[in-house]
């Protein structure tokens, strides 16, 4: 009896020495397969100028910037907001400002987020949540709850948005308010 008594505690000894060496081995691998996120590069107070065929179309102002192009599906982060200026083919300014961006490579998405507000150049103000601008068409939406007040101070609220930059073309989803000056 004794004798298999040595023999189960030289197996059970084998065996925790075996999964202490596993355990080890275990961690490097978890080492090896996580995601280093951390960013390639970080700008700050940036001033970015985005043009076309030698016009500027746009201006992005931002306290910081971090840079994580060396992922897989790369993006830009703005964690302390942006304020961008757009600017039209008549040199109007159309103004759009958040607490928080992110603008994906590959896909020219900006996703806005945390009290987003655009302020068009005939005086229109929208303010919502979260708000997404497609750079490719120039065209923001949103299914997030808006408010839309005009120039002439009309106004209309609800879920759910998508416009041109320029706010000339809007469509709606179910919202209420009261529109002044309508031609």
């Amino acid at each position: 009896m004794r004798l298999l008594h040595k023999y189960y505690l030289i197996i059970f000894s084998a065996l925790v020495v075996a999964l202490a060496s596993c355990e080890s081995n275990f961690h490097d691998v978890q080492r090896i397969n996580s995601v280093a996120f951390s960013p390639v590069g970080r700008s700050e107070n940036i001033n970015l100028k985005y043009t076309d065929s030698g016009r500027v179309k746009a201006i992005l102002v931002s306290p910081l910037m971090l840079d994580y192009s060396n992922l897989e599906y790369g993006f830009n982060e703005f964690p302390k907001g942006v304020h961008v200026t757009l600017i039209d083919q008549n040199k109007k300014n159309s103004y759009v400002e958040s607490d928080y961006a992110i603008r994906y490579e590959g896909s020219d998405i900006i996703d806005l987020q945390g009290h987003v507000k655009i302020t068009s150049s005939e005086g229109g103000v929208l303010k919502t949540e979260q708000l997404y601008y497609d750079q490719k068409n120039e065209w923001f939406y949103t299914e997030k709850r808006f408010t839309f007040t005009d120039a002439a101070k009309g106004n209309f609220e609800g879920p759910g948005i998508d416009f041109s930059k320029d706010f000339k073309v809007m469509n709606t989803q179910r919202n209420t308010g009261a529109i002044n000056n309508v031609d």
